[in-house]
Formats: C-alpha cells, sequence, structure tokens
C-alpha cells in the first residue's frame, strides 16, 4: 500500500492511481510492448470475427451481415461425412508420430550438445543443425524426390547397385508418413533445441560438481540433475505442442500427397483448402478449421490440467 501526503495530510493511494503510477514508472517497457500487441491484435484477434461464417451460408457479396444464418448445418454435414472418419484418422496418426519421434529428438539433440566441451565444436553443429528450419518445405520436398524418386533417385540407385528391387516410396501408402515425419525431423529438430538449450544453460554448475564428488558419472548426472532441472521446461512446449496436434501442416502435406496415397495423405489442412479455396465452400470450410481450433483447445487445457495434477505448473 502507498501512502501520499504530508504529515498532516496522508491519503491511500486508490487502485487506479497506483496502476497509473506503475504505467508511468515502467512507460519504456510498455512501449516495447506495443509493435507486438498491434500484431497479435490485427492478425489473430481481428480475423476471429471471421468464424461467424461457420454458421452462415456465406456470399462474398452480401458480407457477414448480409449472409443467411444456418447455425449448425455445416457442422453437422461434416460429421456426416464419409470422409470426417479418414480426415480425423489420418490427423490423428500423423499427430502421434509427431509426439512419438519428433518431439523427443530436440531434447536428445540439446543433451548431446550439452555434453561437448570443445565450443568451436559445439557452434558448428548448432549452426549446421539450425539451417534446415529456413529451408522451404518446397525445397524440402524437392530434395526429398532426389532421394526417394524411382528415377535416378540416390536411394533406389543404391538399391540397384545391391541387386535389390526398386521401391516407389512416393506413391506408396506405408512410407507416406514415415517420410512425413523423417521430413520434419530433419527440418525442425535443430531449431527445437534453442529452448533447451537455454534452459540448460540455466543449471547450476555446483550441482555437477557435488555429483562428481558422491561418484556420479555423466549419466547419473543427466538423469539427475540435467532431465529434472529442464522437466518444467519440457512439460510446456508439450502442452503448447499438443494444443497443435490437429494441425499436420498444409504446406508440407499438399506438396507431398497424391492419388496413390491421397485416403492416408489426406488431413484437415489440405481437405480445408480443397472445399474453401478450390471448391469455394467458405462456410463449410471455416466449419472444419473452427472443429480443428476447438479439438486443440480441449486438449490444451486437458494436458493442463493433467500437468498441474502431477505438480507442474503448466501454462496458465
Amino acid at each position: 500500500m502507498e501512502i501520499t501526503g504530508s504529515a498532516h495530510s496522508v491519503r491511500t493511494l486508490t487502485k487506479n492511481e497506483r496502476f497509473m503510477r506503475r504505467l508511468k514508472r515502467h512507460r519504456w517497457f510498455y512501449i516495447m510492448l506495443l509493435p507486438g500487441l498491434i500484431y497479435f491484435l490485427i492478425y489473430k484477434y481481428v480475423p476471429m470475427w471471421g468464424v461467424l461464417i461457420a454458421f452462415q451460408d456465406y456470399q462474398p457479396f452480401q458480407g457477414f451481415f448480409g449472409s443467411k444464418w444456418v447455425g449448425l448445418k455445416h457442422f453437422e454435414t461434416f460429421f456426416t461425412d464419409e470422409s470426417f472418419l479418414m480426415l480425423f484418422r489420418n490427423t490423428f496418426i500423423l499427430a502421434i508420430y509427431n509426439i512419438l519421434f519428433f518431439f523427443p529428438m530436440p531434447i536428445v539433440i540439446a543433451l548431446m550438445l550439452n555434453e561437448v566441451r570443445k565450443e568451436v565444436f559445439k557452434r558448428f553443429i548448432q549452426t549446421m543443425i539450425y539451417i534446415p528450419h529456413f529451408v522451404s518445405w518446397v525445397v524440402v520436398v524437392g530434395i526429398s524426390f532426389l532421394f526417394f524418386s524411382t528415377d535416378n533417385g540416390i536411394v533406389n540407385s543404391m538399391l540397384a547397385k545391391a541387386n535389390m528391387e526398386p521401391v516407389n516410396f512416393l506413391l506408396s501408402s506405408d512410407w507416406f508418413r514415415t517420410i512425413i515425419t523423417s521430413q520434419v525431423i530433419w527440418k525442425d529438430t535443430g531449431w527445437g533445441t534453442i529452448i533447451f538449450l537455454a534452459a540448460l544453460a540455466g543449471v547450476d554448475p555446483q550441482l555437477y560438481e557435488a555429483a562428481k564428488m558422491d561418484g556420479a558419472g555423466r549419466w547419473r548426472q543427466m538423469w539427475h540433475i540435467t532431465l529434472p532441472a529442464i522437466r518444467s521446461t519440457i512439460i510446456i512446449l508439450l502442452i503448447l505442442r499438443i494444443g497443435h496436434f490437429m494441425d499436420s501442416g498444409f504446406e508440407q502435406i499438399f506438396l507431398m500427397v497424391n492419388p496413390m496415397n491421397r485416403e492416408i495423405g489426406e488431413v484437415f489442412d489440405t481437405y480445408v483448402y480443397s472445399t474453401g479455396i478450390t471448391q469455394g465452400k467458405f462456410s463449410y470450410s471455416t466449419a472444419v478449421g473452427m472443429f480443428k481450433s476447438a479439438v486443440g483447445l480441449l486438449l490444451v487445457v486437458i494436458a493442463n490440467r493433467l500437468a498441474k495434477k502431477f505438480g507442474e505448473e503448466g501454462i496458465y
């Protein structure tokens, strides 16, 4: 509680006055926040107004207020569509692949880099594994074609030299999910290590020294000191990853899907594009996108509650 005034006039500051004083004291910090706040306001919150068309038969020339309201019609159509189960299955399996195979990789690489003592070698490795993140998905898919094409592809050329039959990786449904997950791992694992390396940098070195004096080797130090130190970071990033559970990545899937693997490759993201853009079903595709967002929000709430139940802080 702040007190203002002389000895003859003592007055307790009101809540608004305390707020204005803090605002004035830290004004430069709030000014620095403005660009980020404006960005999220314009590109994240204002466009949310567009979800209204999920409950309308939206016509571009009639606008939001002139289009006919149809309630949950588009949601009912989507849930009863024969493609719903296929889309849900494909998206769910790819999401599980990402959680099981991709999410642990940045942690493993960060732990390995943390054990490297030569700074020059460590920085070189970090630079090399960060680079793929800045490569376009178009380029990544192009590289995949060079490796796995049946015509002069590197992998099939090696199989031919070993007197083995060529494998049509790009058209095979059996290899689609493996290739998609491998592309994600190659492209984003290095970038994902940044947060974990930052968390590892905050671990007190004295803990390692004490463990060494007690006879703990590198593995025991990692298990009993390093992992517990970054556990909260792992939990928070896992919750955020679960929030994007239904986001399989439009560009990557769109470039990799073809008529031969569409049955297991078509996901919600590509379906929204094909129905909303190419067929002009704006309201229907918005309903599909809204369903995805609702599932993501629900999963975040559940994961956050489970984290708190097991003694972690969670994200809110």
